[in-house]
């Protein structure tokens, strides 16, 4: 079909409903020749509304296989980036495409943006719909300026000024163990990432690897130049947890040995309370829109954090990462650094 090479916002056919992210209906396209050709037809007006919007859905496009997507993925991302400090299991499909999430289906995952406590990270996120679940499953997103804007003040002044510290125990038990997550099994190499990524590391008696890092909490989008809310902090905060979660998480490797911890970044535990008044803020701005096979989903990794609904049956959900962007082209309020040590973070917050 012809395609105009000029295209402008205005030749979008956006629909912007109440709780759901943008979506952009395509015309009518038989083949991925076509789809494709739309595609570069269109790709500023849609990175233009990427920026304004956070996440824009594409819906109508004949997008039937990983291949597929990989062939949209490289119309609509100029560089691809890496997956850095894994966190989660992800199936590998090659061409820098994994599933979304191999987590099992009864959980939900919160918002979060991907690799926020890394020193670079995807600037853009592509999702794209296999195969779409019997019910629920919606990689749901949502606003981090506005997150950041409705955060009670006095909190976010004091991620402004302290940031937000991670701290990992890697376990072959609970989370991912070491030699996965840095994708290697040489200490060295290891030890070595870590120095060149300020994160503090120390190995323990059993073999186990702790390490700690300072990120900062609120970052500038380096195009559009407004201020978000960029973070893994409640994410990974032992109050967001189930309750039995926690519990068992806690009797089995003790309250210095969860998989992963969170404080403001001088080693300051959040109280339950503050904790539960940055998720309300998260569920606030959460939107979501149910998945149909070949929907692709673009996702500004720093404007919008992402997550996933719980869901039933087969959901096939694929995700690229691209568009690099370092941290410190982001206006960091904070310096990076590995923080205090793990033992004294652990025992503040006994």
């Amino acid at each position: 079909m012809p395609t105009d090479p000029n295209a402008s916002p205005v030749d979008l056919d956006l629909v912007r409903t109440p709780g759901a992210p943008v979506v952009l209906r395509t015309p009518e396209l038989f083949d991925l020749d076509s789809a494709l050709d739309w595609l570069r037809a269109h790709r500023t007006a849609v990175k233009e509304e990427l920026l304004r919007s956070g996440a824009v859905l594409v819906r109508g496009l004949p997008v039937r296989s990983a291949a597929d997507f990989a062939a949209a993925r490289d119309v609509l991302i100029e560089q691809r980036a890496g997956y850095k400090e894994k966190a989660t299991p992800r199936t590998d499909f090659g061409e820098g495409v994994f599933s979304s999430t191999d987590l099992p289906a009864v959980q939900p995952i919160r918002l979060h943006n991907e690799n926020s406590y890394t020193l670079d990270f995807p600037g853009t996120l592509l999702f794209c719909c296999l195969t779409a679940p019997e019910e629920g499953g919606a990689t749901t997103v949502g606003d981090m300026r506005k997150a950041l804007r409705q955060l009670p003040a006095q909190l976010r002044e004091r991620f402004e000024t302290a940031g937000w510290l991670l701290v990992r125990n890697f376990s072959e038990l609970a989370g991912l163990p070491w030699y996965k997550s840095f994708a290697t099994d040489d200490e060295g190499q290891v030890e070595e990432y870590c120095r060149q990524n300020t994160i503090g590391h120390e190995w323990l008696e059993d073999g186990a690897l702790r390490t700690r890092q300072v990120r900062s909490a609120v970052v500038t989008h380096p195009v559009t130049g407004e201020r978000v809310w960029f973070n893994h902090f409640a994410f990974w905060n032992q109050w967001t947890l189930e309750e039995d979660i926690r519990e068992v998480l806690t009797d089995t490797y003790g309250p210095d040995g969860l998989p992963f911890a969170t404080y403001l970044g001088d080693g300051t535990p959040l109280t339950r309370e503050e904790v539960d008044a940055v998720n309300a803020v998260y569920d606030r701005v959460t939107v979501r829109e149910t998945w149909q096979p070949g929907d692709l989903m673009l996702v500004d990794n720093i404007l919008c954090a992402h997550g996933r609904e719980a869901f039933r049956g087969d959901r096939r959900i694929l995700v690229a990462m691209g568009d690099p962007v370092s941290l410190e082209a982001c206006s960091p309020t904070v310096v990076p650094s590995t923080g205090v040590p793990a033992a004294s973070v652990t025992a503040s917050g006994r």
